[in-house]
């Protein structure tokens, strides 16, 4: 084990990964934890996580390296919210991940497949989840897919008033920067209540930037199990678990700030004092640092969490109060 200055302010231990567990025939479970098992009471759970979302991240690239050359990859809901292909397969695969390990602990996700099964787009989905799931030797039929869709449908479940343990699942969390370029972050993000309390969650960001936002983007996967801590590793690139710690910078004028894409700078209270540079350079004066990423959905709590953004704003909603005139 050794101690780790990684140049961003981020404290780091590093730990070499431990060998990998025999192969199953039909389950295969590629991830391992950075901390020993005992110390985690849900360590089965986390490791299913983790490969089901390191699964679900390598589907969002190879489907988004063909987004913009085929006009089929694009889909828009009732809503006009806009989702992918991958949005439906993302929720396949860790929902067919997950079931096989922990097959009575529900999951509640976003999408049904009413959708596909309309417009004539199951063959696509199934298609991209059979290239990523590990289902043995058998390949996925339609109904799989669909079933495994449906198994996190807004009325897929119904909670009681007792406690329950359940899975949360966002399939792309931030699907407008998956459709925007390479530069856009998104995230699939995965999390385990058990009575109320989250005890684990995991996050993909498929286009993570490295140290640096000028290194190469090789994507990033978060860990964190209630006790352990928050760890990291490279989504793209075989490596070791880092453990990350929240930016412990308390003077405004030395934070690394973020906020989310469609709010500017100007419209918020600390404007009025500070002066943004996004760049490298040294500040002067009034100004303060903040990053040039989308920090909207869920990627502000991968910005906080490891240590890169030392603090996330977001204007506070103004709640307006209508009197009646008697």
């Amino acid at each position: 084990m050794h101690i780790l200055d990684t140049g961003a302010r981020v404290s780091a231990v590093r730990f070499p990964p431990v060998s990998n567990p025999p192969r199953r025939r039909y389950f295969i479970v590629r991830a391992n934890l950075p901390f020993p098992k005992h110390q985690a009471k849900y360590h089965k759970e986390l490791e299913a996580a983790i490969d089901a979302v390191d699964r679900a991240c390598r589907l969002c690239i190879d489907v988004k390296r063909s987004l913009f050359s085929s006009k089929d990859k694009i889909l828009q809901k009732n809503d006009q919210t806009p989702v992918t292909i991958a949005d439906f397969g993302v929720q396949a695969l860790v929902s067919l991940q997950l079931s096989k390990f922990f097959p009575s602990i529900p999951l509640v996700a976003e999408e049904d497949s009413l959708f596909l099964r309309e417009n004539n787009l199951v063959s696509s989905v199934v298609s991209e989840v059979t290239a990523k799931a590990s289902v043995g030797d058998d390949r996925l039929s339609d109904v799989d897919v669909l079933e495994a869709i449906d198994r996190g449908g807004k009325d897929a479940y119904t909670f009681c008033n007792k406690p329950a343990t359940y899975w949360v699942l966002d399939p792309i969390d931030g699907t407008r920067g998956f459709l925007k370029g390479d530069d856009a972050l998104y995230v699939v993000g995965l999390a385990l209540v058990v009575d109320n309390e989250i005890v684990l969650g995991v996050m993909g960001c498929p286009n993570w930037p490295g140290d640096s936002f000028s290194d190469e983007s090789n994507g990033t996967i978060m860990l964190s199990h209630t006790g352990c801590g928050t760890w990291t590793k490279s989504l793209q690139v075989s490596g070791d678990w880092t453990r990350r710690f929240v930016d412990a910078c308390g003077l405004v004028n030395k934070a690394r700030f973020c906020i989310q894409e469609s709010q500017p700078w100007e419209s918020l209270p600390l404007s009025s004092l500070f002066d943004v540079k996004t760049d490298s350079g040294d500040l002067h004066g009034n100004e303060i640092r903040l990053l040039p990423t989308c920090c909207g959905s869920l990627c502000k709590y991968l910005m906080v969490a490891s240590g890169r953004a030392s603090v996330f704003l977001l204007r506070a909603r103004t709640e307006r109060t209508i009197k009646s005139i008697s």
